[in-house]
């Protein structure tokens, strides 16, 4: 456990470089969103259902949380990036959904206690200070109110372009700290635990998702290790080089990436 506290001590500390909201329509129109299988297990864990006050940490473009609002929630998106914010907006605009947006940072919300039913992080709990994030997570929870941490995460395997194309964000970027990973975020659990929640369950599940080219280096220009830290130029030559490796290497297109998700669910005792 001491090295994988370490680990993601690392990446907390290489988050402090990030910006996202550079790469705010790339983001917005690349990133996919989560599958539908998602939203469907966590309504058999209370998370997700028409009515509930959901909060969703750390929105980005809102795309965890959009599903829940298309499901009937009230929902509340909280980032620190206005730019990315505002393409929420946009996006939320043309899917006809409506959420509100707040900005602040999960580890000091701006919400009385016991305000929502849900509170919900999508692909951004290692970059927070978890513990702190969790214990307000919990404050803000109502009795029996749930946590819900979910995961979407490229898998690399051998030979597949995951593969390839991390291998060419550490050339560009040696300094990213993500890559490798298998899709599963267990520390999550002890970082819950540890909050004071209960009935502590996770789930995962693998998914081949469709890419074409175009879709594939824009979701990769959106990521951390290059849109949210390179500048523009660094940007464009390692899209460039991408595009070579596609059209080289990996011509199929649309082309289909392996996808883990990865969610946890807990509860505030009643």
């Amino acid at each position: 456990m001491k090295g994988v506290g370490n680990h993601l001590a690392r990446i907390a500390q290489y988050g402090k470089q990030i910006d996202f909201g550079k790469t705010a329509t790339d983001y917005g129109r690349y990133r996919a969103g989560y599958p539908d299988e998602l939203y469907w297990r966590l309504k058999a864990f209370g998370v997700g259902h028409a009515r509930q006050r959901v909060l969703d940490l750390a929105t980005g473009t809102g795309f965890l949380g959009r599903g829940f609002a298309r499901d009937g929630a009230y929902v509340i998106g909280l980032d620190i990036s206005v730019p990315l914010m505002l393409e929420a907006g946009r996006l939320d605009r043309e899917a006809g959904i409506k959420m509100s947006y707040v900005r602040a940072k999960a580890e000091t919300l701006p919400f009385k206690d016991g305000s929502f039913d849900v509170v919900s992080a999508g692909q951004s709990w290692h970059w927070f200070d978890r513990r702190r994030a969790a214990n307000e997570a919990r404050r803000v929870l109502r009795s029996g109110g749930r946590l819900a941490i979910a995961h979407f995460d490229w898998i690399p395997l051998r030979g597949n372009v995951v593969e390839a194309t991390e291998a060419l964000i550490m050339k560009h970027n040696p300094k990213w700290r993500l890559a490798g990973g298998v899709g599963i975020h267990p520390a999550s659990a002890r970082d819950a635990a540890l909050a004071g929640f209960d009935r502590i369950e996770t789930f995962s599940f693998d998914v081949l998702a469709s890419y074409s080219h175009e879709g594939w280096r824009g979701r990769i220009r959106a990521s951390a290790g290059v849109g949210g830290t390179l500048n523009p130029d660094q940007v464009e030559a390692f899209d460039r080089e991408l595009a070579g490796i596609l059209k080289q290497s990996f011509p199929e297109d649309p082309m289909r990436v392996h996808h883990r998700t990865f969610a946890l669910v807990a509860s505030v005792p009643d």
